[in-house]
C-alpha cells in the first residue's frame, strides 16, 4: 500500500542524511507523538489545508511504500474516519518518491 506524509523539506533533506525521518507531523516528533502522521492518497488534500495551508518553508510530499517500512503501521480512527500511522522511524529506503508540494494541485494521483 502507499500512504502519504506532507514534510518540510528541511527535514526531509536531513533524514535522509541521518538514515531516518523522525518528525510526527508539523513541529511535532516521534518520539512525544508516538508515531508518525500518514494519510491515504484521498486525504492529501485536506491534511495540508488544515495542518500545512500557512507554511512558508518548503514542503513535500512523501509516498511511502508501507510494503518497505521496517517497522509497523497500521490505519487507526480518527473522527469518523481512519487515518495510517507509523510506529517508528521512517527509513529513507521505503520512500518511494519526494515531490515538491505546494498543495495547489495534487502531485498524485489517485491510486
Amino acid at each position: 500500500m502507499r500512504v502519504f506524509h506532507i514534510a518540510a523539506a528541511a527535514d526531509w533533506d536531513a533524514a535522509r542524511r541521518a538514515g531516518a525521518y523522525t518528525t510526527s507531523s508539523r513541529g511535532v516528533t516521534l518520539a512525544r507523538e508516538g508515531f508518525i502522521h500518514a494519510s491515504r492518497a484521498d486525504q492529501v488534500a485536506g491534511v495540508y489545508a488544515r495542518y500545512y495551508a500557512d507554511a512558508t518553508e518548503p514542503l513535500v510530499l512523501l509516498e511511502i511504500d508501507t510494503d518497505l517500512l521496517g517497522v509497523p503501521w497500521r490505519e487507526d480512527p480518527v473522527g469518523d474516519d481512519t487515518y495510517p500511522h507509523i510506529y517508528g522511524p521512517l527509513a529513507p529506503s521505503a520512500v518511494v518518491a519526494a515531490t515538491p508540494f505546494d498543495g495547489a494541485r495534487p502531485p498524485i494521483s489517485f491510486r
